[in-house]
């Protein structure tokens, strides 16, 4: 999957991709392996650019409150541009106000 982007500037993502094999290969196609380590690593994460960590976590949240719409998670709706309206539908309810 890694492969696929490789014009990437950064990749990020969370302790379940934590492997030298995945860093290293992030970084020979020039991009920033920006992955929290496990808690059992020695080297620490004092180069873990936090904020972009921060805004992948936000992006996770946000898809869990949008599959908190029954037909969002389910794809009840057979074509593309169904699903799409009922997902815009779905981001617009999350951002009024309540």
């Amino acid at each position: 999957m890694i492969a696929k982007v490789p014009d990437a500037e950064s990749i990020i993502a969370d302790r379940g991709y934590d492997s030298e094999a995945i860093r290293e290969q992030i970084v020979q196609q020039g991009g920033q392996a920006v992955i929290l380590r496990k808690r059992t690593s020695v080297k620490g994460n004092a180069d873990l650019d936090r904020g972009l960590y921060r805004n992948r976590h936000r992006v996770e949240n946000t898809f869990a409150r949008l599959k908190h719409y029954r037909a969002v998670a389910s794809r009840f709706d057979k074509l593309k541009r169904h699903y799409e309206s009922v997902v815009a539908m779905a981001c617009a309810f999350l951002w009024l106000p309540m």
